[in-house]
């Protein structure tokens, strides 16, 4: 696909409701002139069939010319609830026509087809204007007007949930992670109707947690000190049979500086980089290791969440009260960096710091340096731990770098890199064989 455009809210309002096709030149199309001659001027078509009714919200809209170049094409979209506002509050009178400037499209090497980037608005009138132009300079202009079908209320795909959110900073590991409310099968064309950019370029890709949930990571970290978008173009795509998008959303992020802990779990130090620059030696105590629930996992975790004060249950990780190596404990300073219950956080009873591992599978600190890492910490800040036998589950929390780029890539259903320099996603966002 060709071409990002930031989404903003803009109406989608057409004249009229009359299913038409127009066409106009020097001397318009219907009229043979007196020697019986076609009109001069190219020839324009354009599918969805002019006329048609309940046409599917992800067919492509195509503006064809033989005779000429194509010099402009614009469409219109308004739904039956925006009609009736605008003639509300234009005291009965109809709506005004307004493009939508974020329909955009896609014109071939040669100017003779146009086919546009993105779906349609489900259950709207759609007017679609056209024109092109010959060597002789006589233009055509047509009008062409055809509805997409609806959507129930129960077959409508929304955003529930998004990490990170407008307006937040984060580290330079941060994912972008969105939850959908209802199952995603058509997984194509949601990946490449969700397009990231940022302001230094990089490759990533979306993978998959659940049919609910999806997942973009660079291939590696961002660079700091920047900031990136996520439009999400769902307006009009099939999710799965019969489920359409039917609003766009934006998230605005910024990646703030790079912060970098590495940890050698037998060294019980935990060393901290702001910038490329060591900022602090943190002694540490570690998981015991006697069981994998008590083992620290090795790999890249990035920092999720963190609380000045939390009650830490094992309950909550499968370890219920009664059973063995049930804990409960109210903890200060805490940084999540996995759902398996691992945290750094202070651990002022642990008399091991910084000579044995005998937590719980936590990163036990003192008050003074859980605080600091607590104060310093942003959510998507990079936690690199190994020296330990058990290895961070992709899966776990945001261990999303636990795959390889290569792995990452290969479980990407596009299967291709998004670059998020603004050139588009790696595909369509229409339906199967149009």
């Amino acid at each position: 696909m060709k071409g990002r455009v930031s989404r903003s809210a803009v109406r989608r309002l057409v004249t009229g409701a009359a299913v038409v096709l127009v066409a106009t030149a020097c001397t318009t199309t219907d009229d043979p002139g007196p020697q019986g001659e076609a009109a001069p001027g190219p020839e324009i078509t354009v599918t969805p069939e002019p006329g048609a009714t309940s046409v599917a919200p992800d067919t492509p809209v195509r503006v064809e010319s033989e005779g000429g170049v194509i010099t402009d094409v614009r469409v219109e979209q308004t739904t039956a609830d925006e009609l009736a506002d605008a003639d509300g509050d234009a005291g009965g009178d109809g709506a005004s026509a307004a493009q939508d400037p974020d329909f955009t499209g896609t014109l071939s090497g040669d100017g003779t087809s146009w086919e546009s980037d993105w779906n349609l608005v489900p259950g709207a009138a759609v007017s679609v204007y056209a024109t092109a132009e010959d060597a002789d300079g006589e233009e055509t202009e047509v009008l062409a007007r055809f509805h997409t079908a609806g959507v129930g209320e129960d077959a409508r795909l929304a955003l529930v949930s998004n990490f990170p959110r407008t307006g937040q900073t984060v580290g330079v590991g941060m994912p972008v992670v969105v939850t959908f409310d209802l199952p995603v099968e058509n997984k194509v064309q949601v990946e490449n109707s969700i397009e990231v950019t940022s302001e230094h370029e990089v490759e990533g890709a979306w993978n998959w947690v659940t049919d609910e949930t999806a997942v973009f990571r660079p291939r590696e970290y961002w660079e700091p000190h920047q900031k990136v978008s996520v439009d999400l173009r769902l307006t009009g795509v099939e999710a799965a049979e019969g489920v359409y998008g039917v609003d766009d959303d934006r998230i605005d992020f910024e990646i703030g500086r790079e912060l970098i802990s590495t940890m050698h779990v037998p060294d019980h130090e935990l060393e901290v980089e702001i910038d490329g620059k060591a900022v602090r030696t943190i002694p540490v105590s570690n998981g015991k290791g006697l069981e994998r629930f008590n083992t620290t996992t090795s790999g890249t975790h990035i920092t999720m969440e963190k609380y000045a004060a939390l009650v830490m249950d094992s309950a909550t990780v499968g370890i219920p009260e009664g059973s063995p190596g049930h804990y409960r404990l109210d903890v200060a300073w805490a940084v999540r960096t996995s759902n398996s219950g691992e945290f750094t956080h202070a651990a002022p009873w642990n008399g091991n710091i910084g000579h044995a591992n005998t937590s719980n599978g936590c990163t036990n600190m003192s008050v003074e340096d859980a605080r600091w890492f607590h104060d310093k910490a942003l959510m998507g800040d990079v936690l690199e731990t190994t020296g330990t036998g058990r290895e961070l589950e992709w899966d776990n929390g945001w261990g999303f770098y636990q795959r390889s780029w290569k792995e990452w890539l290969e479980h990407s259903e596009t299967g291709e890199p998004q670059v998020t320099d603004g050139s588009g996603t790696p595909g369509s966002v229409h339906g199967e064989g149009l």
